[in-house]
């Protein structure tokens, strides 16, 4: 399905449950005709059609004095207005209640959003609780921050956009964190230190209706997973880490919880699902999936939670049923317009598929049922077979590749975090896959590579080739390799090439398809979440290559996952979450070789949690710190690596190539 197709199935979603605004919206569409959105060429008019359509529908508002600012832009609509201005004492009345939770001793600042349910309790979520306390078995503590001692939290009511005053209650006691099976919630003692006025807490609804008009109010936090930025901007002004209001419906509960439409972002997490026919809380945002509705703990089971506390009675406990039908996947993230799956909801938001149209015949490959090769069933992609003897020639990965006196040596394996895979080659026992232009070394009980390296001449790379079919690599086991389990369309894995498909494409056209179709192979791919592998950490090797002996032009770059033993479970298969890279080449001022190490993680994609904790995005690390963590060794680039970690604290992120320190 395209962008556009996604675009149109919201908005005809939200149509459908909501006639008043459907007559509005379908006034203004016919006005709009020739509305435009840069960027997208050739369809940009029905697209910022359609964009625009779905903002009227779903709007962001600021909260501003405890009420939310109806000064709606030419996107917004009458109905929404009229609705809102007659909520307008509910919303304000619940809008001082809710704050932004924060924290001393973290990484972060602030975690997520949080709301006062009765004088002295706040509710938020689990997965921001859980930031900065935990479960001793017998009671809740808070985590040792990154000074040594405790770390301390708070909750501000205010932090509205252009308001300095402060109502701030410190949090002085963690009640209750819910385990990972059960609802999304935790309950923190509060006591007011900052502020007069005490907000008086939101009452939680004994009932809740499809297609009900509900807001959420909360703290969006900018989301840098969100594949189209400049329309997260759109949508929400480009203003983010402030109290806000997003109005939508109620959509059909599943299973224990409830579905709502309205736009949020990462930070949201633990705000309050307000009815704005009653002022009362029907849910406790906690997460979204793609394009099918963003999720909510049904009040009725928050006040069964709150009632098990002040009763003493066992906490932990199934959630009542609000439903039937389970969304799509326990494990699939959200990201309302990426055809990817994360953290994120957001009605409208531009859909970014991974992949090309599949060619298959690529050199030396025998296609494997039939001309058109073996279809996989849920993606339609083409598998292939290849024979052992096509790999006679393959030469792998070159040490010397940067010249004599360069040497970059394999990684090797140094501790035990999956056995080394051998096998029978060319009448040799070796560990090593060698293709064109790269290597590989896999692992036997994850049946994943423990590393991809690859030699990258940015002088004569091909570029435009054709993407051929997968491909298990025919040298060892077919039972060592994973082909389909955790793979296919959303919610389920993309697969995330470690050696990416245009790195080796240079040579002869002929060894460049060679190199090319070599890319495919099963063993040099990880499950990765299908908007994961992008920003800064798809352009590190590009911008190596800017300052790479101008001669040459050239580099050598080692890739893999990390493998732990908290690593998640899915599909059958043990997902890893994080990816380290390390890349070496000349300087082209120093004339010296210099290499350096990055790190990235998917653990916020992998989650239904509502938040940006900044694990996802690209960090700089010491190569030394990614061999203990990975049980590789890089040989002499540790040493050479100019990169100095921050003590006591987590690398800065990486926003921009140009923070990186190379020399």
């Amino acid at each position: 399905m395209s962008d556009l197709d996604r675009l149109r199935a919201m908005n005809a979603a939200v149509r459908r449950r909501d006639s008043l605004l459907h007559q509005e919206l379908a006034e203004k569409s016919a006005q709009r005709a020739d509305a435009e959105r840069p960027g997208f060429e050739g369809m940009a008019d029905e697209f910022g059609a359609e964009s625009i359509v779905l903002r009227q529908g779903r709007p962001v508002l600021a909260i501003k004095r405890d009420q939310a600012e109806l000064v709606l832009e030419e996107a917004d609509t009458v109905t929404w207005r009229d609705r809102l201005t007659a909520a307008s004492a509910h919303i304000t009345r619940a809008a001082r209640s809710v704050g932004r939770v924060e924290v001393e001793g973290h990484s972060l600042a602030w975690l997520g959003t949080g709301w006062l349910i009765a004088p002295d309790t706040i509710i938020t979520n689990r997965h921001v609780a859980g930031e900065f306390g935990r479960d001793t078995g017998t009671t809740f503590v808070f985590r040792e921050g990154l000074g040594g001692t405790a770390m301390v939290a708070s909750i501000d009511l205010l932090e509205e956009i252009d308001r300095g005053e402060s109502l701030a209650f410190q949090l002085t006691e963690i009640l209750y964190i819910e385990d990972t099976n059960g609802p999304d919630l935790a309950f923190l003692r509060v006591e007011q230190i900052a502020g007069d006025n005490p907000p008086v807490p939101i009452r939680l609804s004994e009932t809740s209706q499809p297609d009900e008009l509900v807001a959420v109010i909360g703290y969006p936090a900018r989301d840098s997973r969100i594949p189209d930025a400049d329309l997260m901007d759109e949508i929400f002004g480009n203003v983010y880490d402030k109290k806000r209001l997003a109005p939508g419906q109620l959509m059909e509960p599943r299973e224990g919880t409830l579905v709502h439409d309205c736009s949020t972002l990462g930070g949201n997490s633990g705000s309050v699902l307000l009815s704005l026919d009653t002022g009362e809380a029907v849910g406790l945002h906690f997460a979204g999936r793609f394009l099918q509705g963003n999720l909510a703990v049904p009040s009725q089971v928050v006040a069964q939670r709150l009632d098990d506390l002040r009763s003493g009675r066992p906490m932990r406990q199934p959630m009542i049923e609000a439903g039937a039908a389970p969304l799509a996947s326990p494990s699939a993230p959200s990201v309302a317009g990426a055809s990817s799956t994360m953290s994120f909801l957001v009605p409208l938001t531009v859909t970014v598929q991974l992949g090309d149209p599949t060619v298959a015949g690529a050199p030396g490959v025998t296609v494997a049922a039939g001309s058109s090769g073996a279809r996989m069933e849920e993606t339609g992609e083409t598998f292939v077979e290849t024979r052992v003897e096509d790999y006679l020639d393959r030469t792998g990965y070159d040490p010397a590749f940067l010249g004599d006196g360069f040497a970059v040596p394999l990684p090797v394996v140094t501790a035990d975090l999956d056995d080394v895979l051998t096998f029978e080659f060319a009448g040799e026992r070796q560990q090593v896959l060698k293709y064109e232009h790269f290597s590989v070394q896999m692992g036997t009980r994850r049946k994943l590579l423990r590393w991809s390296a690859v030699n990258i001449d940015g002088t004569t790379e091909i570029e435009n080739l054709g993407r051929p079919g997968w491909r298990n690599d025919p040298r060892i086991p077919t039972d060592a390799q994973i082909r389909d389990a955790p793979y296919g369309n959303s919610p389920k894995f993309a697969r995330g090439h470690m050696t990416r498909r245009e790195y080796p494409n240079w040579g002869t056209q002929e060894i460049a398809e060679r190199a090319n179709a070599d890319t495919m192979h099963v063993t040099n791919v990880a499950p990765q979440m299908q908007t994961f592998n992008g920003g800064v950490w798809l352009q590190l090797e590009g911008y190596a290559l800017q300052n790479a002996r101008k001669s040459d032009v050239k580099i050598c770059v080692a890739t893999g996952p990390i493998f732990a033993e908290e690593d998640p479970v899915k599909y059958g298969v043990t997902i890893p979450v994080e990816f380290w890279k390390v890349i070496a080449f000349i300087h082209d001022d120093t004339g010296k070789l210099s290499a350096t190490g990055y790190t990235m993680s998917q653990l916020s994609h992998l989650k239904d949690e509502e938040f940006v904790f900044g694990a996802h995005d690209t960090a700089q690390r010491t190569i030394s710190s990614i061999e203990a963590r990975t049980g590789l060794s890089f040989g002499p680039l540790a040493a050479l690596d100019p990169f100095v970690e921050p003590e006591g604290v987590e690398p800065p992120v990486l926003t921009d190539v140009s923070q990186i320190k190379l020399v």
